[in-house]
């Protein structure tokens, strides 16, 4: 009788921690205090970017397809000229028919995204076996 005693206390106890822990994760926010502030037409980029599947083909930082290139520091090479791309449906990309304003906002979307950071990091070099290794830093 009181080892049941004991594990309905251990029961409640695990309960009681999973419903602590869940209230922290949910509640807690999730914003990123190193990201540059999004403008209301990045906001608005971002939404097209994922109403219409881009990661299905394209990456950033990484993360995504690989049908397409992946688009992190995309401003940085093109520039403004990023907008030729959106509707010119070239190879496997499809050919999209977005406004200008649509266009504006996508392209203030990836400026946001290239001023976050830089992918890949030249500084940082991945071995063969899976180790990283940062230029110009003794590891021994």
């Amino acid at each position: 009788m009181k080892e049941i005693k004991q594990n309905k206390s251990v029961f409640l106890f695990l309960i009681l921690l999973f419903v602590g822990y869940t209230y922290f994760v949910y509640t807690e926010g999730t914003e990123n205090v190193n990201s540059p502030e999004m403008n209301e037409s990045a906001i608005k980029g971002r939404t097209l970017w994922q109403e219409n599947n881009c990661t299905a083909c394209h990456q950033i930082y990484g993360l995504g397809g690989f049908l397409g290139p992946d688009l992190t520091n995309v401003y940085r090479k093109y520039g403004d000229g990023t907008k030729g791309f959106f509707n010119a449906g070239i190879g496997s990309m499809p050919k999209y028919n977005f406004a200008n304003i649509e266009q504006d906002n996508l392209l203030e979307f990836l400026k946001s995204v290239n001023e976050s950071g830089n992918f890949p990091n030249e500084n940082v070099i991945e071995t063969w076996y899976g180790d990283v290794e940062i230029k110009g830093v003794d590891h021994e």
